[in-house]
């Protein structure tokens, strides 16, 4: 992972600095007493029958509408044990009144379509949820073999006859020529850093319209994080997240080969794509989420609950687009009519 930022200290024997998650003293074996963990707060699960998410929240709510598309189709669950554990987090940096603020002003973006009464019609505050999304990040060593075809450009002086004022003229001009060669090498780096939704209610498409999300910001998880706060478990599992992220790390790297490549142009490029040493992490990230329905169909609101970046979708008005339509269509009509009484 990159930059992961956690808790420090110093050696108490040596002074050396440690992290605080450190057993023992690297530079002199001092052994650190280990801390009792905190009492982690009861929670309770429950999973939505209608997409699929499954979300814990605290014990003491009693009850439950889903954040991802407002059902109250929900049934409590256990989570299977043996489950991969959740290892970073980023902490919720926009508070819920800025959130809210946020999806105001996004809600007041691009109205002119937009019916009128949709404001009235999503103004439920206590929707907008804040969330804990689980995510899947994978870093690993990429061996690219490539080959593809080279153009260089080169020109040629090219003699021609045109005409002027019924005369024949001969003329030069510069034709460009593509001279092609076959090349093929290889490439390898370290890649990571790309984050896989590991929710079925957050698909990946929409995940990416929230991103980026500052990694450096990243700490060791602990149960504290999720105080207040709903937290989801992860429904996408990690065989198909790698898969996903692999497929992005190679073409990733296809695209930075295209980049490197000597000449003027290119064609037929093919790269293969070994990786090695991949190493996954479960992390858990800040996302407000509100579901509305509007003439019954559903709607959502999504927000990075870390830098405010915000995506969603919006119905629109129909008679609104056929007014417009028709006032548009009315004015060429009038617009072709003048111009043939000009004539």
């Amino acid at each position: 992972m990159h930059a992961l930022a956690a808790a420090a200290s110093t050696c108490p024997q040596c002074g050396e600095p440690v992290d605080a998650l450190d057993e023992f003293c690297s530079s002199c074996g001092y052994h650190f007493p280990r801390k009792e963990a905190a009492p982690q707060a009861a929670r309770q699960y429950f999973r939505c029958r209608n997409c699929g998410a499954e979300v814990a929240t605290e014990q003491q709510q009693r009850s439950y509408v889903c954040p991802f598309c407002d059902s109250t189709y929900v049934m409590p669950f256990s989570p299977q044990q043996g489950r991969h554990e959740v290892e970073f987090v980023i902490g919720f940096a926009i508070t819920r009144e800025q959130a809210w603020e946020h999806f105001r002003q996004w809600l007041a973006r691009g109205n002119w379509f937009r019916p009128s009464d949709l404001a009235q019609a999503a103004r439920v505050a206590e929707k907008l949820r804040g969330v804990y999304i689980p995510f899947w990040s994978f870093s690993t060593l990429a061996q690219c073999e490539w080959n593809a075809r080279i153009g260089e450009y080169w020109y040629r002086t090219e003699t021609y006859t045109t005409y002027e004022n019924g005369k024949p003229v001969v003329r030069t001009r510069q034709v460009r020529e593509t001279e092609w060669w076959w090349l093929s090498g290889r490439y390898h780096r370290y890649v990571s850093g790309y984050l896989v939704s590991g929710s079925r209610g957050l698909p990946q498409e929409v995940a990416e319209r929230i991103k980026p999300f500052q990694l450096t910001a990243l700490k060791r998880f602990q149960p504290g994080y999720l105080a207040g706060w709903m937290a989801e478990e992860y429904t996408v599992e990690e065989d198909q997240a790698r898969q996903m992220c692999l497929d992005y790390f190679h073409q990733l790297l296809t695209d930075e080969i295209a980049e490197f490549l000597p000449g003027d142009t290119y064609r037929d490029l093919s790269v293969q794509s070994e990786f090695s040493q991949v190493n996954s992490d479960l992390i858990l990230l800040p996302v407000y989420l509100l579901a509305y329905r509007y003439r019954g169909k559903l709607y959502r609101f999504v927000l990075n609950g870390q830098t405010g970046k915000a995506t969603g979708d919006k119905p629109l008005s129909w008679l609104k687009i056929g007014l417009c339509a028709g006032v548009a269509l009315a004015v060429l009509i009038i617009a072709a009519v003048i111009i043939l009484l000009l004539q």
